[in-house]
Parts: structure tokens; sequence; C-alpha cells
């Protein structure tokens, strides 16, 4: 009985102790951030960034979004917005993805799940993209893709695709 009187108040202390670290990484990703390098080319798209621009929010209701321009200079379409040529629109189309969806912060696993709801790209399956999560100081948020580009999972060292992100104040 006794023992149980020592291991009940620990584990209870154990179990809020963890709870405050969760509030406190979901609480620092919390705001607008801006895209300041893109580094290595992704497994699963195989696209080379020229000058990406981008923006990804985190907000309190548990929904993010982002925005990323692949190259950061885009061409308006010579006639005006809605006159667009099939290569202009393609081009268009090509160089920029968003999407938007709830996420989930796995402080065990150090990852930050994406659940896709809407996305720029035509899909009808709901996709996760699952995220290894760095901080720099306060306003420095590394994202690494886990996938490897065959439908699995790379290994964390060997991982070379990172975003950059910074806080927007």
């Amino acid at each position: 009985m006794k023992a149980l009187r020592i291991l009940f108040p620990l584990l209870f202390c154990l179990t809020l102790s963890a709870q405050p670290q969760q509030n406190d990484v979901a609480n620092k990703l919390l705001g607008a951030w801006r895209l300041v390098s893109v580094e290595g080319i992704s497994p699963v798209r195989h696209i080379p960034y020229d000058h990406p621009t981008g923006l990804i929010i985190y907000d309190k209701s548990g929904w993010m979004s982002v925005q990323i321009a692949i190259k950061g200079e885009r061409k308006p379409f010579a006639n005006g917005l809605g006159s667009g040529t099939q290569e202009e629109k393609a081009t268009a189309f090509d160089t920029y993805f968003s999407y938007y969806g709830p996420y989930i912060i796995d402080l065990k696993a150090q990852t930050i799940t994406h659940h896709i709801k809407g996305y720029s790209y035509p899909t009808s399956a709901e996709i996760n993209n699952i995220r290894w999560f760095e901080f720099q100081g306060n306003d420095r948020l590394i994202l690494i893709p886990t996938e490897d580009g065959k439908g699995g999972t790379i290994d964390r060292k060997n991982a070379t695709y990172k975003l950059v992100w910074e806080r927007i104040k």
C-alpha cells in the first residue's frame, strides 16, 4: 500500500509534465512562417526548386495551410489573369502547390502530420504528409519530409530534403 502511495503521485506528476511539453511545442509552432530555403530535392515530386517562396500557417484550432511557389519569379499571363494560354496555365500549375487540413504533433517521433483535406493537385485520396520538425531558436522551423519516394519512410539521418521556415513577426 505504501508503494502505491508513492507510485501514484509519481505517475501523476509524469503525466502532468508530458502535457505542458506538448503544449509548449504546439504554442511554439503557432503562427505564420515564410519559406527561407529548400535544401535538396523531394524524393516524391523530383522538382528542382528555383528561388522558391512560400507561407505555412498553423493555428490554435489544429488546422494548417501551406502555399509554395516553386520558382520565385512567376510570369503573369500575357493577356491578363483570365486569359492564359494552355502553356502558361500548365507552367503556373506545375510551379505552385498548396494544401490545407488538420495537423497533429507527435512529440515522441518528433513529427507533425498534415492530414490533407484540400490540395491544389487533383486527388481523390486523403494524404498524410508527415514531417520531422526541428526548431532553431524561436523563429526558425525546419520541416523534413519522411517520404522516400517509393511508398516508404526514409531514415532520418539520410534525409537531405528540408524546408527551412522563418517566423513572420
